[in-house]
């Protein structure tokens, strides 16, 4: 009787702990395709924090203060939502492919974007330095006479 109760105790304690750790799904969870949405603009805001982190801070601009006022969500909702949505690794792993695809669609857009920018600029002739200083005399004589 006593190893009956030992092993319903310790299987009891077994069960407790592997739910101590998982989360519990948030009553206001951030919707799959809008964590995807605050993920891909956090990714591109650390990125130019990175670039031009001067200038981000001389116009008191706070990459996360600015996703979250963005997507009118809150630091807390998205820590229990990220923190849920981790546990989960199979939502989790689709939500960064997601991630992933997106700014490689924006990388690829600005890319043809650029391309085309590029294609639209006039090429800048090369001056002939002789030329240009004849074309100089040439004035000034003229205002002279």
């Amino acid at each position: 009787m006593k190893k009956v109760v030992i092993y319903i105790l310790l299987a009891a304690f077994v069960v407790n702990c592997t739910q101590f750790g998982k989360p519990k799904k948030p009553e206001n969870l951030i919707a799959k395709k809008a964590m995807v949405a605050i993920l891909v603009d956090l990714s591109l805001l650390s990125s130019a924090k990175g670039i031009n982190k001067r200038t981000l801070e001389h116009n008191g601009i706070s990459p996360e203060d600015y996703v979250y006022k963005t997507h009118q969500i809150d630091s807390l909702q998205f820590l229990n939502s990220n923190k849920y949505y981790s546990y989960n690794t199979k939502e989790y792993e689709a939500i960064l492919k997601s991630v992933e695809d997106s700014l490689n669609k924006l990388k690829e857009k600005y890319k043809q974007v650029i391309e085309e920018s590029n294609a639209q600029k006039p090429e800048l002739k090369s001056l002939d330095p002789k030329q240009t200083s004849r074309d100089s005399v040439r004035r000034k004589s003229r205002k002279i006479e």
